[in-house]
């Protein structure tokens, strides 16, 4: 299963993509295969599209590769950089398709690494995709509340 997030953030005032990069960058890898990419919005240099894939083997514990995004996300916040506003878009895989050559192109499948995409297979994938995201979500909002509480001395 391959993961395509997007990722929208806006700048404050002021800040560049060089203070977002600073503040966005992992520590942590996933341990999987993964590969995101950076762009600056033509029509508004604030914002900030992150599209990320990520791939998720067989045997590999999805909530894991969440929970590693979730506790970068929380020990490095972009909140001195970035607006509290967050677009965020997730998706599953369906067809990789090559329209670089030149002339006529023939119809091709939906194809993943050279693979069919079986439909049935996408359909179970996006449920759990569902409920994976929703979790990590919440265990986000969680943690950000209970960092925000004062310890009582």
């Amino acid at each position: 299963m391959k993961i395509v997030s997007i990722v929208t953030r806006k700048l404050k005032n002021g800040k560049t993509y060089a203070d977002f990069r600073k503040a966005w960058f992992h520590n942590v890898g996933f341990g999987t295969t993964s590969r995101l990419y950076s762009a600056i919005n033509v029509f508004d240099e604030r914002e900030i599209i992150v599209i990320g894939f990520v791939e998720i083997k067989q045997g590999q514990d999805p909530i894991k590769i969440l929970q590693i995004d979730v506790k970068e996300r929380l020990d490095n916040p972009l909140e001195n950089v970035i607006e509290p506003e967050i677009g965020r878009t997730y998706g599953i895989l369906v067809s990789e398709d090559d329209f670089s050559s030149n002339g006529k192109l023939e119809y091709k499948m939906p194809r993943v690494d050279g693979k069919e995409t079986d439909f049935a297979e996408v359909s179970q994938a996006l449920a759990l995709a569902q409920k994976l995201f929703t979790r990590a979500a919440l265990e986000r909002e969680k943690e950000k509340r209970a960092r925000r509480k004062p310890l009582n001395d």
